[in-house]
C-alpha cells in the first residue's frame, strides 16, 4: 500500500507458530505475543512485563570498573583536585553532572569543563588540555568523549596528569594510553553492554566507589539522569536499559525534582514524567545550550541547588529551545526533499553551508526519520567542514565514520551505531560523499522507502484495556517503538490547526465510532491538507498513545500516515 506521503506501507509478518508459543506459555493475548515475537524478547525481557526485577551492579567483577574505583578512591585519598571533561550533549552532561553531584556532596576538590562546540570542537584534545592544566589537576575524568583522542592522552602523560574514560563510542586499537579506559567498545569481558550510553556507565562506576569509600550519598534519585542520557542519546529501550526505565520512572516524583519540576512549570504541564517528555521535551531543552553556544548550561543546570538558579538557567534554556525550533523550522522548509528523494542514494548526504552546525545533528536526524535511512548533513565551520549523522537499525554510522578517520578522508570525528559527528577539509567532500555510499553497499543492506505495521485492528480495539495491554511492553523508545497499527474506513468530521504546525482531528468510523487523533508537524504537508480537505473515506497508520490534558487523561491516536 502505498500512502499519500509516498511511502510504502505493508504489515510486519510473524510467524504464526511462534506467536502460538508465547500465548500458550504465558498466557497472553495475541497482539501482545505478536508483539513479543516480532521485538525479539529474551526470556529475561519477556519476565520483565509481568514481573520486577532488582538493579544490580553487574560490572562489579569487571577488572576495568575496579581498577577505575581505585584510581578515583586514591585522589579521594589524597584530596587531588579533579578535572571533569564532559561532552556537551546530553549524555555529556549528564554523566558530568553525576560526578559533579557525587564529588560536591563528598566535598572533594574538582572542577569541570564542558567543550564549546564552535570553539573547542568536540570531546578531547592536546589544546584544550594546555589550558585546563592551568588549574593543576591530578586526575582527568572524561566522560562521553576521549575514546579516540590518543594525542590529547599522551599529553596529560607527559604531564604526570592521570586519566579516566568512561566512555560509549566506537574505539579501536591502539587505545589511548589513558590510566583506565571504560568502554564496552573495547571487548574486554563486558561488550554485550554496548547498548549502554556514557551516563549509565558512570552510574555504575559510582555505585562501585560509593561502596568502596563507605559513602552514604543517594545514587539512585540520579536514575531519572540515565534514563534521561539513554533516551536522549538514540540508546536502544531494551534489556538492561529497559528495566532502568521501568525503575527510573516508577520511582521519580515531579515534585522531588526542582529542575525537571521548573521545567514542566514554564511549559505549563502537569502529567508525571515519561519517555515522550525526557526525549521530546527536557532534552531538546537541555541540549539547546550546546547547540546555540551555552555547551556548559545543561550541566549547570543539572548540578544546581539554588532555586533561582535553577529558575534562571531553565528559562534561558526553555528560550533557546524556543530559538532552535524556529530555525530547525526554516531549515527544514528550505531543503527540498523531493529532488533528495529523485536521488535515490543508500545514504542522504545534505551539505549547505549555511546551517548553524549546532542544528546538523537535529537535521540529521529529521531526514532520518522522513526518508528511512541513514542521513548525513554538512555544513562549513571557519576553514573547514563540519558534519552529524544519524543512522537507522541495521547500519552502524559510528564504525563508518571511524573506517573514514582509518582512511584520512576525516580530519576527526567519532560516534555510535545510531549516531556520530565528524570534521572534513572541503576538497575531500566529494570523497567521503563516494566512501560512505560505497560502503554502505558494501552491506547489502536493502534500501527501500518501505514502513511496517505490527498489525491491522478494528477501530473497536481502540480502548483503554487494549492501550494497557500493549503497554506491558514498554517503555517504548529505540528497538522498542510504540507499536503502529492500521486502521481502516476512517473519515475526517472536525479538525482544528495548532500554530500552523499540528492538526488535531475527530475521526469517525462507519459504525459511527469516534476517535481524538492528532497529527505533528503536518500542516502544509500531504498528510495534512488530506486532513483538512479529503471528504471521503480512508485509511490511518498510527500510534495509540496516552494524552494528558487538564489533569484529565484520554487515549489518543497519533496519525503517522494516510492511505486512501
Amino acid at each position: 500500500m502505498i500512502s499519500v506521503t509516498g511511502r510504502k506501507w505493508h504489515e510486519n509478518k510473524i510467524n504464526n507458530r511462534l506467536i502460538e508459543k508465547i500465548q500458550q506459555e504465558y498466557d497472553f493475548s495475541r497482539i501482545l505475543s505478536k508483539l513479543i515475537v516480532s521485538r525479539n524478547f529474551d526470556d529475561d525481557e519477556i519476565y520483565l512485563i509481568e514481573n520486577r526485577l532488582k538493579l544490580t551492579n553487574i560490572f562489579k567483577d569487571i577488572p576495568d570498573f575496579i581498577n577505575s574505583v581505585k584510581l578515583v578512591e586514591k585522589s579521594i585519598k589524597n584530596k587531588e583536585n579533579i578535572c571533569i571533561l564532559g561532552d556537551y550533549d546530553v549524555d555529556g552532561s549528564s554523566a558530568a553532572s553525576l560526578l559533579i553531584n557525587f564529588f560536591k556532596k563528598l566535598n572533594h576538590p574538582y572542577f569541570y569543563y564542558i567543550p564549546d562546540r564552535f570553539k573547542d570542537g568536540y570531546g578531547a584534545s592536546k589544546k584544550l588540555f594546555k589550558k585546563l592544566i592551568l588549574k593543576k589537576p591530578k586526575l582527568v575524568i572524561m566522560v562521553d568523549c576521549g575514546s579516540t583522542n590518543i594525542d590529547a592522552i599522551d599529553y596529560l602523560n607527559n604531564n604526570n596528569i592521570r586519566s579516566l574514560i568512561i566512555d560509549h563510542h566506537e574505539i579501536n586499537k591502539p587505545f589511548p594510553k589513558a590510566n583506565i579506559i571504560i568502554n564496552p567498545k573495547k571487548d574486554n569481558g563486558y561488550n554485550k553492554y554496548d547498548y549502554l550510553c556514557a551516563t549509565t556507565l558512570t552510574y555504575f562506576f559510582l555505585e562501585l566507589l560509593s561502596k568502596k569509600i563507605q559513602s552514604k550519598i543517594n545514587l539512585r534519585k540520579y536514575l531519572i539522569y540515565v534514563l534521561l542520557a539513554t533516551v536522549c542519546d538514540v540508546m536502544p529501550i531494551r534489556k538492561l536499559n529497559r528495566l532502568i526505565a521501568i525503575l527510573a520512572l516508577k520511582e521519580f516524583k515531579n515534585d522531588d525534582n526542582k529542575i525537571f519540576n521548573e521545567i514542566y512549570k514554564i511549559n505549563k504541564k502537569q502529567n508525571k514524567i515519561n519517555i515522550t517528555d525526557l526525549a521530546y521535551l527536557i532534552g531538546p531543552i537541555l541540549n539547546s545550550g550546546g547547540r546555540l553556544g551555552k555547551s556548559n548550561y545543561a550541566t549547570e543546570l543539572l548540578t544546581a541547588d539554588n532555586f533561582d538558579v535553577i529558575s534562571q538557567k531553565t528559562l534561558v534554556l526553555n528560550n533557546l529551545n524556543n530559538k532552535r525550533k524556529k530555525i530547525e523550522t526554516k531549515i527544514l522548509d528550505d531543503i527540498d526533499f523531493k529532488n533528495l528523494q529523485k536521488k535515490d542514494n543508500n545514504i542522504i548526504i545534505y551539505y549547505n553551508s549555511n546551517i548553524n552546525e549546532g542544528l546538523i545533528g537535529i537535521i540529521a536526524a529529521r531526514l532520518k526519520d522522513h526518508f528511512n535511512k541513514p542521513a548525513v548533513v554538512i555544513t562549513s565551520s571557519n576553514n573547514i567542514l563540519k558534519g552529524s549523522a544519524r543512522s537507522v537499525d541495521n547500519y552502524n554510522i559510528g564504525k563508518l565514520i571511524k573506517k573514514s578517520l582509518d582512511n584520512n578522508l576525516i580530519s576527526n570525528g567519532g560516534g555510535h551505531s545510531m549516531a556520530a559527528g565528524f570534521s572534513l577539509k572541503k576538497e575531500n567532500l566529494f570523497k567521503f560523499k563516494k566512501f560512505i555510499n560505497q560502503d554502505y553497499a558494501k552491506n547489502k543492506i536493502s534500501k527501500s522507502n518501505s514502513f511496517t505495521y505490527d498489525s491491522e485492528i478494528s477501530s473497536y480495539a481502540f480502548n483503554k484495556n487494549f492501550y494497557n495491554d500493549i503497554k506491558k511492553i514498554g517503555p517504548f523508545g529505540t528497538k522498542n517503538p510504540t507499536p503502529t497499527f492500521l486502521f481502516r474506513d476512517l473519515k475526517v468530521i472536525k479538525t482544528k490547526t495548532h500554530n500552523n504546525k499540528h492538526i488535531s482531528c475527530l475521526l469517525k468510523t462507519k459504525i459511527g465510532f469516534s476517535i481524538n487523533s492528532i497529527s505533528f508537524n503536518s500542516f502544509d504537508k500531504e498528510i495534512g491538507n488530506y486532513l483538512l480537505n479529503y471528504k471521503k473515506n480512508f485509511n490511518v497508520i498510527g500510534q495509540i498513545t496516552e494524552n494528558f490534558w487538564n489533569n484529565k487523561r484520554s487515549l489518543q491516536l497519533i496519525i503517522n500516515d494516510l492511505i486512501l
